[in-house]
């Protein structure tokens, strides 16, 4: 995954983007209950019902997550004059910092989908609807609204759920703004013949949905890759996002080496939605300045937060923030970082609400009285931030015989902890700049210090913060490892 504070600072930039959405606009129903007994009248559950919610779906759930996000959105759909049209238009009109340009055509059914549950389950899915294109007078009212919506947007995205809306001069009309506006336009295909959609920068097929098109089976990395490079040549378009399902997603752009990213949930409780979610974060990432590849680490990582709720969810800057920092998603690669980045990354946990504690050493030969300090310092506050000798600093405390392990391997081992959050390298002979940059809100050192011994101490009591002396292992310490191994050494050669 690409650096973190990177793609925070994507998010950072998304509430000043704009998108035009346009696509079939849907009402999406969920009746919850519980299931006690099966019906004697056929083997089926008898679901109780306790609650009924209605959302908006298909490209107006696309809508809805670009807002969520924090971009605004224009939506550019086509509903009825029925009661389903009413509700679904009231939903927009509720939903801030979207502007909807919806056209309502006479005697239309509105598409719902009503879906229900026992428990978390889902158990049917039952669907009024109608596939029909539009008439005359509704096709040149979407026209007129696509050229209204397309106005300032970063990126303009065709949601194509079969339903009528997305015609060929449609989809001519979006891409005469995009190529105007140079800005990118995305389409979420349907059908076998992708080749309606040229022009288009992106496509966001799942498996099945590429595997039709090409004609070709779809398994493998490999597979995908040379299957997506074929669509792109077919159907003209600069690149393809395939979702997968389990297997994650996969960019592959024209003239570049394909990205396959795995899945981030930790739990899936429900898939409706999830890939409207994926098409708003990749066109607000877009529309916020992100490359392909960022923008679907950022896909990748919204997708992960909304199949673990039920119904057609969204995700929001805070949540997108906390999971990407999430300590069991951040690689120990990713955990050494210079001073800048920290203090990005500490900005940003701030904002969540997290505290700081911050511990410092040379850490050479990690021992039992180590994991127990960082223990005790990550139990004092949301995160821990550790900072690490380097090399030409631990020769000046410690003699020219030392460090026993280099810089690299000292960090690699301690960002391994779970308990670390951040390692950051410093050079002086103390921690004092970092200390002063960070302004952690705990200070932890070990009790052989005190509290008037401790670098620091001073200036983090200064805004409030405290200093804590950690418990110490007996007779842990890296120089009694060190001279015990020399001792041994003697006596061997003796």
């Amino acid at each position: 995954m690409s650096d973190p504070s990177a793609l925070a600072g994507v998010l950072e930039g998304i509430p000043r983007a704009r998108v035009l959405v346009a696509g079939d606009v849907m009402l999406d129903r969920f009746v919850s209950g519980v299931v006690e007994r099966i019906s004697p009248e056929a083997p089926i559950p008898i679901v109780s019902i306790q609650s009924e919610n209605v959302m908006v779906g298909g490209a107006g759930n696309v809508a809805r997550n670009v807002v969520a996000l924090g971009a605004r959105a224009a939506l550019v759909g086509l509903c009825g004059d029925d009661a389903t049209g009413a509700t679904l238009r009231a939903q927009f009109a509720a939903l801030p910092g979207l502007d909807s340009h919806v056209v309502v055509e006479k005697g239309r059914i509105t598409t719902e989908k009503t879906r229900f549950f026992g428990g978390s389950q889902q158990l049917l899915r039952a669907d009024r609807e109608v596939s029909a294109a539009p008439g005359a007078e509704a096709a040149k009212g979407l026209l007129a609204a696509l050229d209204a919506g397309a106005k300032g947007a970063g990126a303009i995205v065709v949601s194509d759920y079969a339903k009528g809306v997305i015609s060929a001069q449609v989809i001519a009309r979006a891409l005469q703004h995009a190529k105007k506006n140079g800005v990118p336009l995305l389409v979420d295909p349907k059908g076998k013949d992708f080749r309606r959609y040229a022009g288009a920068a992106v496509l966001t097929p799942n498996a099945g949905e590429i595997a039709g098109a090409s004609g070709m089976p779809v398994g493998s990395d490999d597979t995908v890759v040379a299957v997506a490079n074929a669509v792109i040549e077919q159907a003209k378009v600069g690149a393809i996002v395939a979702t997968r399902g389990a297997a994650g997603m996969t960019v592959v752009e024209k003239g570049k080496p394909p990205v396959h990213l795995k899945v981030r949930a930790r739990e899936v409780f429900d898939v409706s939605g999830a890939g409207d979610t994926v098409m708003a974060t990749l066109a607000a990432a877009l529309a916020a300045g992100a490359s392909l590849v960022q923008a679907a680490e950022l896909a990748n990582v919204a997708a992960g937060i909304v199949v673990g709720k039920v119904g057609t969810a969204v995700a929001i800057q805070s949540e997108m923030l906390e999971a990407l920092y999430a300590r069991d998603l951040l690689a120990a690669d990713d955990k050494v970082v210079d001073l800048a980045s920290a203090l990005e990354r500490v900005q940003r946990w701030r904002r969540n609400g997290d505290t700081i504690a911050f511990t410092n050493g040379c850490f050479d030969l990690v021992h039992p009285g180590h994991v127990s300090l960082l223990n005790q310092a990550r139990a004092a506050a949301g995160r821990l931030v550790v900072g690490l000798n380097t090399d030409a600093s631990v020769r000046r405390l410690k003699g020219e015989s030392r460090p026993i392990l280099d810089e690299a391997a000292r960090a690699t081992v301690l960002a391994s902890f779970a308990t670390v959050d951040l390692v950051v390298p410093f050079d002086d002979d103390t921690p004092l700049k970092l200390i002063e940059a960070l302004r952690p809100d705990v200070l932890v050192k070990g009790a052989d210090y005190t509290v008037a011994t401790v670098v620091g101490a001073d200036v983090v009591q200064s805004y409030g913060g405290r200093v804590l002396l950690a418990t110490l292992v007996p007779g842990a310490s890296s120089s009694n490892i060190v001279s015990r191994i020399g001792a041994g050494q003697r006596q061997n050669r003796s």
